[in-house]
């Protein structure tokens, strides 16, 4: 995925806007991060690319350039929310049909 793809399709919060939060804000905790606009409080589906992101960065690692397109990312959401993996709120991006 690139900077300004969206993390959190649910709240359309983007990647940069994660990292630029992690790197300004310096959350302490994991659940922090939903103070960034939303983010990983809807379906679910992006806590654990947040969490990555949150690791790399307490580890002071170099954010890793990601290895899903945009679209990849959408397919796998839409398949998880269809498996019953969360629901997206109002407004999110809507899920692929099959």
């Amino acid at each position: 995925m690139d900077l300004d793809d969206e993390l959190c399709l649910c709240f359309h919060v983007t990647k940069r806007k994660v990292i630029n939060y992690l790197r300004v804000e310096r959350p302490r905790a994991l659940s922090q991060l939903s103070e960034c606009h939303g983010a990983g409080t809807g379906c679910g589906w992006c806590r654990v690319y947040l969490k990555r992101l949150f690791d790399e960065t307490i580890a002071g690692q170099q954010i890793a350039e990601g290895e899903l397109t945009a679209a990849e990312y959408a397919r796998q959401r839409s398949g998880y929310i269809r498996a019953g993996g969360g629901t997206p709120p109002p407004g999110a991006t809507p899920i692929e049909p099959e």
